[in-house]
């Protein structure tokens, strides 16, 4: 292709050599009046140009934002993962049924008399992992929560609501035996 795109639409004679010159002029007029005042010619298509451009940076900025977004999810997820599969404590041997609730259902889990009492204490909590459920020491269960809450289902420290004065009058007369099973 030769020449300038105004010297193709003369030759395809999709336009004439009267408007071809008008137009030269007019541009040239143009110039001469920005550089006797001193302003700048807007050029509204490398103005569109620039705002798309811009547009495109913005939403490329935010794609960016929500993969990362995402990677740090994962991430987050992986180490919980690990945390959980590397401090699961063993429960084999466990006959006895340990109640909890999880997004509203009763769910029972297995554990052995030791690993009840220190589930009632605290010092061991349930996480969830997948579909299953595994007992990992609270400082663990801990570590989780700071980094997603909900997976640590059962902490008795946390769930142990504090009694007032007032209500612990009303219930000084009645014990609370320790092999309670509901």
């Amino acid at each position: 292709m030769a020449g300038s795109l105004q010297d193709q639409l003369l030759n395809a004679g999709l336009s004439d050599a009267k408007t071809a010159k008008k137009l030269d002029k007019e541009k040239r007029k143009q110039k001469r009046t920005a550089q006797k005042s001193r302003t700048t010619v807007v050029d509204e298509v490398k103005l569109a140009a620039q705002q798309a451009r811009d547009e495109k940076a913005a939403r490329d900025r935010e794609l960016n934002q929500a993969l990362n977004a995402e990677a740090q999810r994962k991430a987050i997820e992986a180490q919980i993962v690990q945390l959980i599969t590397q401090n699961k404590l063993d429960r084999k041997g466990g006959d006895i049924g340990f109640n909890f609730t999880s997004q509203q259902k009763i769910k029972k889990l297995y554990v052995s008399g030791l690993q009840q009492k220190l589930l009632a204490a605290g010092k061991i909590a349930i996480a969830q992992i997948a579909d299953g459920f595994e007992l990992i020491p609270a400082e663990v269960a801990n570590k989780i929560a700071e980094r997603d809450q909900h997976r640590v289902i059962f902490c008795a420290q946390e769930t142990a609501e504090a009694i007032d004065g007032e209500e612990s009058d009303w219930y000084k007369d009645y014990e609370i035996p320790d092999d309670l099973m509901w």
